[in-house]
């Protein structure tokens, strides 16, 4: 049933009145599909609503549109490896990269540190490094802007449905 079937059921369910007097008479609706529900609400069953706000959202964006888009916007989560070895902080990014992909996680910052106090060159700016280029959802990477941690900290772009290996 679509709606110009429920308009025509109504319209042969209004009377004129006065009419058959001679008069202009006035229409009196009487409801055309008394068992069933109003003609609005059964149009609608059979159409449906479209959310055209919703529609618009779903459209996907493309890699450039994506990539812009994360390069200014602030890390869903950060982390923290001041302090720590070399060991100790691989294993902190394999579990927070690990969790950062559960959570749907775009982009992430890992402060590493400027390495002040390391003895020679800075240890976990170079471990760091290595990690994102064997992490195989770590994406681009650039060093953060000095507001947060500048040169002592790097943000990393998670590649869109990359796989852990716990998947």
């Amino acid at each position: 049933m679509d709606f110009g079937d429920i308009l025509d059921a109504w319209e042969g369910q209004v009377r004129k009145k006065g009419a058959a007097k001679g008069g202009a008479g006035t229409l009196e609706a009487v409801d055309p599909l008394p068992d069933r529900q109003d003609p609005l609400a059964a149009w609608l069953k059979v159409t449906g609503i479209r959310d055209k706000d919703r529609e618009e959202a779903e459209i996907p964006e493309s890699p450039g549109e994506r990539r812009r888009r994360l390069l200014y916007k602030r890390p869903d989560g950060v982390l923290d490896l001041h302090g720590l070895t070399r060991d100790d902080a691989w294993a902190q990014m394999e579990t927070f990269f690990e969790r950062s992909l559960q959570q749907g996680f775009e982009k992430v910052l890992v402060v590493h540190g400027k390495g002040n106090h390391s003895k020679g060159e800075p240890v976990l700016k170079r471990a760091v490094q290595e990690f994102i280029e064997c992490c195989p959802f770590a994406g681009e990477s650039g060093q953060a802007k000095t507001a947060t941690g500048g040169s002592g900290a790097v943000w990393i772009l998670l590649k869109k449905g990359g796989k852990s290996r716990g998947n």
